[in-house]
């Protein structure tokens, strides 16, 4: 009896430890898949068509009003419905453009693309950074850090010199006191 209890109580173990694993529930069906939300597409109302006699749609082709994925989000940015079409630089000549178009796009500057605009725009998103990292880097290192290095101890250079000047020696005897700056760790002089 205690046999078969143990048996029991060991598949009941190694039920509950699989069952936490995330491979099994994924394979056991435990787990949610939700559809991914950047490949869903919102589908066309479906509409009598105006004629009747329209021969029916072939099984598997495009819906005609939907569109592309392109043409969607085109509609969705710029805030158009299915039927209309915006298209102020359509690639026409300005000339078959109406009056209105011609004195947008030349108030636009319409032809007038600077071909390196992307390294302007570059360096100048640089210039911007820059500056914010210094202003973060004088808000948060807000003391100045003595660079690190050899610098004369003034205080024990000028006991050093009354002490010559006392005892009659030139100024350039004995050896100059010094103090060594080293760089200080990431952490060290916070607390």
């Amino acid at each position: 009896m205690t046999n078969a209890i143990l048996r029991i109580l060991v598949a009941a173990s190694l039920v509950l430890g699989l069952g936490a694993c995330e491979g099994v529930k994924k394979q056991l069906g435990l787990t949610k898949q939700p559809p991914d939300e950047f490949r869903v597409q919102a589908r066309a109302p479906l509409s009598l068509p105006p004629d009747i006699n329209l021969r029916p749609p072939q099984p598997g082709a495009p819906r005609p009003q939907e569109g592309t994925a392109r043409q969607q989000a085109e509609r969705v940015v710029l805030g158009q419905s299915a039927g209309t079409t915006f298209a102020i630089d359509n690639g026409a000549p300005l000339e078959t453009r109406s009056p209105g178009e011609q004195a947008l796009l030349a108030r636009a500057g319409n032809g007038e693309v600077d071909p390196n605009i992307r390294q302007i725009i570059d360096q100048e998103t640089n210039l911007f950074n820059e500056q914010d990292r210094d202003f973060m880097d004088t808000l948060v290192f807000w003391r100045d850090e003595p660079a690190p290095g050899v610098v004369i101890d003034a205080e024990e250079e000028a006991r050093r010199l009354r002490e010559n000047a006392a005892l009659g020696k030139p100024v350039t005897e004995g050896q100059s006191p010094t103090i060594e700056r080293r760089k200080k760790a990431l952490f060290e002089g916070i607390f």
